[in-house]
């Protein structure tokens, strides 16, 4: 949920709640349950103390009310939200392209680039694609496919084993992760 997916005050519509209150202790902020209560009751012990009455289960039978600041949970959801995704690992797929026929040289090539990317924490989608009659030979495909895993195999590991998806041969290499 949201910071204005919450039901705050007087936008709370049970007639009785069930009641937890936050309260300033030496180790930080405990919540206390008061149990159930009317909602009129819950909204004067709100304003009593100078808070807010936030709806924060409102599919529970009665709904779960908490007695709190609702402008700082508000900005410590929002600091929540900001510091998972700055933690969120971003992976980068790159794609080499080759052919049954591709020479060793081009492949040399690709194999270079697709290291590098697998080095730097990239993944890499080996494609082969098959033009004419060529697919009536996929085991050439296959072969070449497990060279290039066997040639790699010292910086990545089989994410996706080749499979074939139209005229295309699709293999996932992703890099081997570090060790501790």
């Amino acid at each position: 949920m949201s910071g204005s997916d919450y039901r705050i005050n007087q936008e709370i519509r049970a007639r009785e709640v069930r009641l937890i209150v936050e309260e300033a202790g030496e180790k930080g902020p405990t919540s206390r349950n008061v149990g159930i209560v009317p909602l009129r009751e819950a909204l004067g012990m709100a304003t009593e103390r100078g808070l807010d009455l936030v709806e924060v289960a409102p599919e529970a039978n009665p709904p779960v009310c908490k007695v709190m600041d609702f402008g700082k949970f508000q900005y410590e959801q929002k600091r929540k939200e900001k510091r998972a995704k700055k933690n969120q690992v971003k992976i980068e797929v790159k794609e080499i392209q080759l052919k049954p026929k591709t020479d060793d040289y081009h492949l040399g090539i690709s194999l270079k680039r697709a290291r590098k990317w697998l080095e730097e924490g990239k993944k890499v989608k080996v494609r082969l694609r098959f033009r004419g009659r060529e697919i009536t030979h996929s085991h050439i495909g296959r072969e070449r496919l497990e060279g290039v895993k066997d040639e790699l195999s010292d910086v990545s590991v089989v994410e996706q084993m080749p499979n074939m998806e139209g005229r295309d041969m699709l293999m996932v290499l992703a890099p081997i992760a570090e060790k501790k």
